[in-house]
């Protein structure tokens, strides 16, 4: 299915990929700076957030979701830059057609078999919890406390709680739709396959050690030198420093190989 996006700038394609409690809107800030730097910044909703409804009978796979969207956008190389869910997706989306990869940054990563840690535990128990009591507040207060760091703005936690409840909102009405296949599989041979793609792992200083542990595996697998952390953030850490965030994607980009032509409009 094609996606709902957003877009600013003309140049190479970055992809901008949310994280699970968020859409496309947590990118507001960065289309703007990215578009003034030269880039084609591309927000899409993935499945199930957002502006991106799933019909009943569809089984969810947002790697093929984002390629398919691409395509449409005549995108044909491009930037993959995802924060949590988003990275995970622009993983699937890598090792399903990597010819089409010129780059990947990833934030806030961790593997779905990794044990959780008794931190990140108590957030989905809490959420959970609220949820099954319909106290859609109490799980949206949960969900601000667990993704956000303690030093985020009220515009930030503002904004992430209309994500969340949104979210949240649509889940309680539909469901979880069905997943298709992990082209990931289990295991990390998968991800080992994309070591010749340049890639950044980041990952916020405030976030849980989870994800911090998740980086740490994700630059091993990926070969990636090291994990960039970005200072005074939370598990939303491009959203709660867009700047810093954007300086980094910028850097990334500026250092890949130049395109021997040009794959966008």
């Amino acid at each position: 299915m094609l996606l709902p996006f957003d877009e600013a700038g003309r140049g190479r394609p970055v992809v901008l990929l949310h994280a699970r409690p968020t859409d496309r809107t947590m990118w507001g800030a960065h289309l703007p700076l990215l578009a003034d730097a030269g880039v084609r910044a591309i927000a899409l909703d993935l499945p199930g957030h957002g502006d991106a409804l799933v019909p009943d009978d569809h089984e969810a796979a947002p790697w093929t979701d984002v390629l398919d969207t691409l395509d449409h956008l005549g995108a044909d190389r491009f930037v993959l830059a995802g924060n949590s869910l988003g990275a995970l997706v622009a993983l699937q989306a890598a090792v399903t057609a990597p010819e089409r990869i010129e780059g990947l940054v990833l934030v806030g990563y961790r593997p779905h078999d990794q044990p959780a840690s008794p931190r990140l535990q108590a957030a989905w128990d809490a959420e959970r919890t609220a949820l099954a009591a319909d106290d859609l507040d109490a799980a949206v207060t949960a969900g601000v406390e667990a993704w956000t760091s303690a030093r985020a703005t009220e515009e930030v936690r503002t904004h992430a709680a209309r994500m969340l409840r949104r979210q949240l909102t649509e889940q309680l009405a539909h469901g979880e739709p069905s997943q298709a296949a992990d082209p990931l599989g289990t295991g990390s041979a998968a991800l080992r396959t994309l070591r010749g793609v340049p890639a950044l792992v980041g990952v916020g200083e405030r976030d849980m050690p989870d994800f911090h542990e998740g980086g740490e595996g994700l630059v091993r697998d990926l070969d990636a030198g090291r994990t960039v952390v970005i200072p005074a953030a939370g598990h939303l850490a491009p959203l709660e420093q867009p700047a810093a965030f954007c300086a980094l994607l910028l850097d990334f980009v500026r250092r890949l190989p130049q395109r021997s032509s040009p794959a966008h409009r």
